[in-house]
């Protein structure tokens, strides 16, 4: 006999104010609230096991790759059979989560199905093997939140104190991937990303978008009437001018390498509180003395994935590229000009001072559509005749969430 008790459920509790009709009815509800709870369990435990059978089929498909060799000769091993097989496609992942969007009738919003789904695939994902990615830390930055928002809780995120640190982290093979911010919509580009791409030979394999909420953090210690000082990333507190001027317009600003930083500090100094977000206050049990002090409601920061291997088209695609031309009159026109004939959109385009040659200029030109397209292999090829450099970082999905 299963016996069930509202005590021992607390979903189904009665408030005790409920007329017999309403109480039958929320029961009703409940149960198949239940039934549908068991139902979803078995499916995501089902798809877990297809995921499990896809790593099979790709460590079986790469370990025999391996054996064979280029001529015929066994190289084998498990582990570099490991290696060599292919278990996160941010194409497929991308096409997955965008038709789930699609399809979605409500009443969730499509993100937020997605952002359920995206869960799934991160936790399924870390059956077959777990991603390492690093990203620029330390714990509570912006930059965590958006490796976790573009690969789910199960990545394993592994911090770095410096955008260089990501990149050669990736470069030697010691992370699959790497997170690192390239541009704000109040501050514009972050430099330092873009010139480690000059002479890196990572790709792009995806981006990520995070509405950024900045809150003045403090520890116990402190109040709103102790502060003597502000901590955070020069960026948040470029993104938090205006507040600081009104609020605490004698207050020391001090500018650190990362708003996870500030908040570490803030944690211990009385008298000092950070600029940063939920993550930073949750990770360093900080309390909120303001919330969303950022100047602009529309403050977002882009993220780029960095990975070692090129991105085969998704459908809904973006190019970054680098290019440098000849110093000479109309030269941008001329770097541009394909893009107009063909009806390409451009995204963004940016310029950073060459390293080679004085007064030139490289230009980090981002738009739609993926290389492999025929009208962008052919924008390329036209682009070839008329830059003295011409350097793809990449092309990705477009972000989904």
């Amino acid at each position: 006999m299963n016996e069930r008790s509202d005590k021992d459920n607390p979903d189904q509790a009665s408030t005790g104010q409920e007329s017999p009709d309403t109480a039958r009815r929320l029961l009703q509800v409940r149960d198949e609230i239940d039934s549908i709870d068991r139902e979803i369990q078995g499916l995501i435990n089902r798809r877990a096991r297809c995921a499990q059978e896809v790593a099979d089929i790709k460590m079986a498909d790469a370990q025999a790759a391996r054996e064979k060799g280029p001529t015929g000769e066994g190289q084998g091993g498990g582990k570099r059979a490991e290696q060599d097989a292919v278990f996160y496609r941010p194409e497929r992942e991308a096409q997955v989560l965008n038709r789930i969007k699609e399809r979605n009738d409500g009443p969730l919003s499509g993100d937020r199905v997605a952002f359920i789904f995206r869960e799934i695939m991160s936790a399924c994902l870390a059956l077959e093997r777990p991603l390492q990615v690093a990203y620029l830390g330390p714990e509570g930055t912006f930059t965590q939140a958006a490796t976790i928002k573009h690969f789910g809780h199960a990545v394993v995120s592994i911090p770095q104190g410096t955008i260089d640190s990501v990149f050669n982290q990736v470069e030697a093979e010691d992370c699959n991937y790497g997170v690192v911010p390239v541009e704000n919509s109040t501050e514009g580009m972050v430099s330092h990303t873009l010139d480690n791409f000059m002479d890196s030979p990572l790709k792009i394999c995806g981006e990520v978008e995070m509405h950024i909420h900045h809150h003045l953090l403090a520890g116990t210690h402190t109040s709103f009437n102790d502060i003597q000082r502000v901590c955070a990333h020069q960026q948040a507190l470029a993104q938090c001018r205006g507040w600081l001027e009104h609020y605490l317009p004698d207050v020391e600003l001090l500018a650190v390498s990362s708003n996870g930083e500030a908040a570490r500090l803030a944690a211990v100094q009385t008298g000092t509180v950070a600029i940063a977000g939920d993550m930073a206050a949750d990770q360093y049990g900080l309390e909120k003395l303001h919330q969303n002090i950022e100047d602009s409601a529309h403050n977002t920061t882009r993220f780029l994935v960095i990975g070692r291997d090129e991105i085969p088209p998704s459908g809904a695609d973006k190019t970054s590229i680098i290019v440098s031309s000849r110093n000479k009159p109309g030269a941008l026109f001329e770097l541009l000009e394909p893009f107009r004939d063909a009806g390409v959109s451009l995204t963004r385009i940016d310029t950073r001072p060459s390293k080679t040659e004085k007064w030139a200029y490289v230009f980090f030109i981002e738009f739609e559509g993926h290389l492999q397209d025929e009208p962008i292999a052919r924008i390329i090829s036209g682009l070839e005749e008329h830059s003295i450099l011409l350097k793809p970082l990449g092309s990705y999905p477009k972000a989904v969430l």
